[in-house]
């Protein structure tokens, strides 16, 4: 069946058609606030948690990678962990294609609970096995519960929202999913500093309070969209795999999910390769300095929510990445009241060009306060985006398929997140590894192949720094000068990618009319 029609004989277009294209005006900031149903702020603590556990071991899964097996991480290098990342991209973002009509055939409650066991499962295997298989194996069952995860809680947001409030539900749903995302990194920081394990323990303790949610959880729609859906199969209508690619073919659908891919992409990044880029070239001293008048930090407090090394001179990795869950936590829903004045693919448009900007200045300059600016960019342009492209399917899609089109807005996650886990870490083990660099100094310093290839990954950069007799920063800031030109063409790379999908997301607004009011 056509969206925007029932008659594939007939071309004009259909009044719900219009409907579901146009850019309803939104409540004002507290009436939409006040507008939102129990059960919406039910979904977004589940949310909350689940995405508290997920990005607690997504937030230092490139670092637990990189790290020598000597301390207790996997000792393998980019490339090889970005293989691993295609994987998961596929399976996380494949699978709810299908899974999101099994939630809207069976029921919302029953696939959460199913996920929640799934992901609790996949921690638990990356705490008892460590190494690169056990955290692969972990990895996978992380991404199917996931999977399974997604279009339950999405179509329950969808069902218990009005077009009159939609910005806002999805602007505050984006924004207890950064709660999440920002204590997560918080909790996986602090445990990490005693034993890798420990992260993956405490994340599969965090994601098991989704059981007592459950408790409160009420379905909305479920009798009534499981009559219709089982009446539909008694009336010989498709299986769901047929329905799904029936729905799938459209024009409208399938252009948007593919011009937004390179949104993942960079976002994708952001969590895959910056954390390497921020280790090995950030100079984050400077950030301590002008925040606590030139002093390391002694207090443990502060250590621990700004995500600090062991003695207080430097911002971790996961610290300064967790700018972007502390913005997003804080402001998402102004940020959302500002882009419900705003067509929705020009929000879209304007993000993913601001996403792009921030790519590049992170390429850009190794200071630390340059990356807080670039964290920023990001951010805002993030909230202009992100929220909007599941707000518009949401919007477009069918009634009695909203899980199912909710599942299919995984599919740009999967093709962006999939080449970058492909693409940016080799760009960065080719272009930027330090690692890669130390190697190249050792030999001109002397040594020869067979001595330099005995060196275990991720410990050439000490063995360089023993080698010199010279402290860490200055020996970073000497391979710096020799390869920033290349350091930086990773980044300037990935910004083009955001460039290039700003202008699918134009070129889309333009024609979307046309593609939806066609037969399918």
């Amino acid at each position: 069946m056509s969206v925007a029609n029932d008659d594939p004989n007939d071309t004009a277009p259909a009044k719900s058609t219009v409907d579901i294209l146009a850019d309803v005006p939104q409540l004002g900031l507290f009436a939409a606030i006040a507008s939102l149903s129990y059960v919406f702020w039910v979904v977004g603590g589940m949310e909350m948690i689940e995405r508290l556990a997920y990005y607690g071991v997504k937030a230092v899964a490139t670092l637990y990678a990189k790290d020598p097996v000597s301390k207790g991480g996997l000792g393998v290098t980019m490339s090889e962990f970005g293989t691993l990342l295609a994987v998961w991209a596929l399976v996380q973002s494949i699978v709810p294609v299908f899974t999101g009509g099994l939630s809207d055939r069976y029921g919302y409650k029953q696939t959460i609970a199913a996920s929640t066991v799934v992901k609790i499962c996949g921690y638990l295997t990356m705490a008892a096995f460590g190494t690169f298989g056990g955290f692969f194996a972990g990895a996978m069952l992380l991404a199917t519960g996931t999977a399974i995860f997604k279009p339950g809680i999405q179509g329950t947001l969808v069902k218990s929202t009005r077009r009159e409030n939609s910005s806002m539900a999805w602007g505050i749903f984006y924004q207890t999913v950064n709660i999440g995302g920002f204590l997560g990194p918080l909790v996986a920081g602090y445990m990490r500093k005693m034993q890798w394990s420990y992260v993956f323990l405490a994340c599969a303790a965090i994601i098991s309070l989704n059981f007592l949610m459950l408790l409160i959880y009420k379905e909305p729609g479920k009798e009534e969209r499981v009559a219709r859906n089982a009446a539909s199969r008694d009336a010989g209508k498709p299986s769901l795999l047929a329905e799904s690619l029936h729905e799938l073919k459209k024009p409208h659908v399938w252009t948007y999910l593919g011009v937004f891919s390179g949104f993942w992409f960079m976002f994708n990044s952001l969590f895959d390769v910056l954390p390497a880029h921020i280790e090995e070239w950030v100079d984050t001293r400077d950030i301590v300095m002008g925040l606590f008048n030139g002093q390391k930090v002694q207090s443990e407090l502060v250590q621990f929510f700004v995500v600090m090394n062991k003695d207080g001179s430097e911002i971790l990795p996961e610290g300064m990445l967790n700018l972007n869950a502390a913005l997003i936590m804080i402001t998402c829903f102004l940020v959302a009241g500002w882009s419900g004045k705003m067509k929705a693919t020009t929000s879209m448009m304007l993000g993913t060009i601001m996403a792009s900007v921030a790519l590049f200045l992170s390429g850009y300059s190794s200071l630390g306060w340059m990356s807080v600016f670039a964290i920023g960019v990001f951010s805002l342009g993030e909230m202009l985006s992100s929220p909007k492209f599941s707000e518009y399917i949401g919007n477009f899609a069918p009634d009695d398929k909203k899980a199912m089109y909710l599942g299919f807005s995984q599919i740009p996650l999967a093709i962006g997140w999939f080449l970058e886990g492909k693409v940016g870490p080799v760009l960065y083990d080719q272009l930027a590894s330090k690692d890669r660099f130390a190697r190249e100094m050792l030999s001109e310093k002397g040594w020869d192949v067979a001595k330099v290839a005995a060196v275990k990954q991720g410990e050439a950069f000490d063995t360089l720094v023993a080698l010199l007799g010279q402290n860490a920063h200055d020996v970073t800031r000497l391979l710096y000068e020799r390869h920033q030109f290349t350091i930086g063409a990773v980044w300037y790379i990935m910004a083009v990618v955001g460039l290039i999908s700003a202008f699918g997301i134009w070129f889309y607004a333009k024609n979307v009319r046309k593609w939806i009011t066609k037969p399918s």
